[in-house]
């Protein structure tokens, strides 16, 4: 153990937004969690019929298409509708960082043999957000997925599994880069069925107004 300290003060078990979130350590340094009953299956299901008909498809932090992200995706606006307004306000607790430090909530859909190889979630020296970096990521699953579709850390040797409702976090801020780096991880290609995932990064400072 290093003498880093989490974002996240942990618990087995969080009460928000009238919700009993459960939660598994996966990894401490740096710190992946799985979270259960994070979104209910209404609301998973009003999100991907939010987003069905803007998806486009996905590109990388440079705004470029690549075919090492091969799904399409959509971001909603901040506090665009009180379905919006209240799940950024229940991930910011759960993510423990003001909701000023959130960029938009993306929702992403992968098809058959889609996927979204192994990358990090920070942006490197040279990109222009990196001096308000990302520190944070929660990805909610909307769906079961049929086949594939899982979630890797390949430096750790961990994979989550689509589960509709849960979640999987991992932060990122730490001084020691080498533990920020053990943060790679991938989208597995889905190999039968679809997958549906939200998405929430947390920045450094705030990048969003204070209302």
């Amino acid at each position: 153990m290093t003498t880093e300290v989490s974002i996240l003060p942990f618990q087995s078990v969080y009460s928000i937004d009238n919700r009993t979130i459960t939660a598994e350590v996966l990894h401490e340094e740096p710190l992946i969690v799985k979270f259960s009953n994070v979104l209910s299956d209404e609301e998973c299901q009003n999100l991907i019929d939010c987003a069905s008909s803007r998806l486009e498809r996905s590109k990388l932090a440079k705004k470029e298409v690549s075919p090492i992200r091969t799904s399409s995706g959509m971001f909603f606006e901040e506090n665009e509708n009180p379905l919006i307004s209240q799940i950024e306000k229940r991930i910011s607790s759960l993510m423990h960082l003001p909701i000023e430090h959130a960029e938009g909530l993306q929702v992403l859909h992968y098809e058959p043999g889609q996927e979204f190889k192994a990358h990090f979630d920070f942006f490197g020296p040279n990109h222009p957000s990196s001096s308000n970096n990302r520190i944070s990521t929660l990805v909610v699953y909307l769906n079961n997925v049929e086949e594939g579709g899982v979630t890797t850390f390949p430096n750790l040797g961990i994979l989550t599994v689509p589960e509709r409702g849960s979640a999987v976090y991992f932060e990122y801020f730490y001084n020691d880069q080498k533990l920020n780096e053990l943060t790679l991880h991938s989208g597995e290609p889905v190999i039968r069925g679809e997958k549906w995932v939200a998405t929430q990064w947390m920045r450094k400072k705030q990048i969003r107004e204070r209302f």
